[in-house]
């Protein structure tokens, strides 16, 4: 037996206007729709009841007594349903206005983008503003209401959200490996090119058993420019999953050293950090809540 629970609203809703428009054609052509479509309508709401809801004269359709009883308890029903979403919607419970989300421009390249258009989709009123600055921001200074932190966290006044964490990989190109060798050990990097960070001295220790850290042959501040470097066969580069993981899954770079490969570092933390306000707190939610577990860290 069919759960009455299963009754759609727009079902009932075409029972309604049956009701108080007197017919299943007049319904029909005040709701836009066919006649057939009115009477599937009817005939499901009453097979799910079990109950006969109209009786169908020739002139007009009358209200059972059942009928009467359940049409005017649905009626109330649906009022509420109503409602309720316009005092939502009224009272500005929907996430809308702007949000500034900043993030190195890598993030935003291979994580934020694709899930810009499906998040405007759900979200249509929130105007996201997507800015890309390579080191920690001042969210103050800069206008920012969340900020995507990759590393440890030192401010300890911003409210954090784990996003999760992205493992890092030694990676060259093939085309370097084949021209320079693979190496076998951590020791054997002293001998090859090396793709690195300025500024960021921290970056430029690689998460390796016994490992020194090594002048960069190549440096840049921003970690798309160290990706591009190494995919064009410059050297050694040590890259976060969520950049480089479909690149290495394409063949376009090879891991190196997994063996001597150290976990749990302090650079494999993302996090989503940010001001309490209650004039931005739904956006901020609905952002986070939306993206992370779409990430591929």
């Amino acid at each position: 037996m069919e759960s009455r629970m299963q009754t759609r609203s727009d079902d009932l809703e075409i029972l309604l206007t049956v009701v108080d428009s007197g017919g299943f054609s007049a319904a029909a052509e005040a709701l836009d729709i066919q006649v057939a479509r009115v009477s599937r309508a009817v005939s499901k709401v009453e097979k799910q009841l079990g109950v006969s809801i109209l009786n169908r004269t020739t002139r007009r359709v009358e209200l059972t007594d059942e009928g009467r009883q359940f049409v005017e308890a649905i009626r109330v029903g649906l009022l509420h349903i109503q409602q309720a979403e316009e005092e939502l919607i009224s009272r500005g419970e929907l996430p809308k206005g702007r949000l500034r989300v900043d993030a190195a421009s890598p993030f935003v390249f291979h994580q934020l983008v694709p899930l810009i258009k499906p998040f405007h989709e759900v979200y249509p009123d929130i105007k996201l503003e997507l800015t890309s600055n390579e080191g920690f921001v001042d969210l103050l200074e800069k206008k920012t209401d969340v900020a995507i932190r990759i590393g440890k966290l030192t401010d300890s006044t911003l409210h954090a959200r784990p996003l999760g964490k992205s493992l890092l990989f030694i990676v060259a190109s093939p085309e370097y490996l084949s021209r320079r060798g693979f190496p076998q050990y951590s020791s054997d990097l002293s001998s090859h090119d090396i793709i690195g960070f300025a500024g960021a001295k921290v970056l430029n220790s690689w998460p390796l058993k016994g490992f020194k850290a090594l002048e960069p042959t190549f440096t840049s501040s921003n970690g798309e420019t160290v990706r591009e470097l190494a995919l064009a066969g410059n050297g050694i580069a040590c890259l976060s999953g969520f950049m480089v993981k479909k690149d290495i899954e394409e063949g376009r770079l090879v891991p190196l050293l997994e063996p001597e490969k150290l976990s749990n570092t302090d650079r494999e933390q993302i996090n989503a950090v940010f001001y309490k306000s209650s004039s931005v707190a739904k956006r901020i939610s609905a952002f986070i809540d939306f993206i992370q577990p779409k990430l591929s860290l």
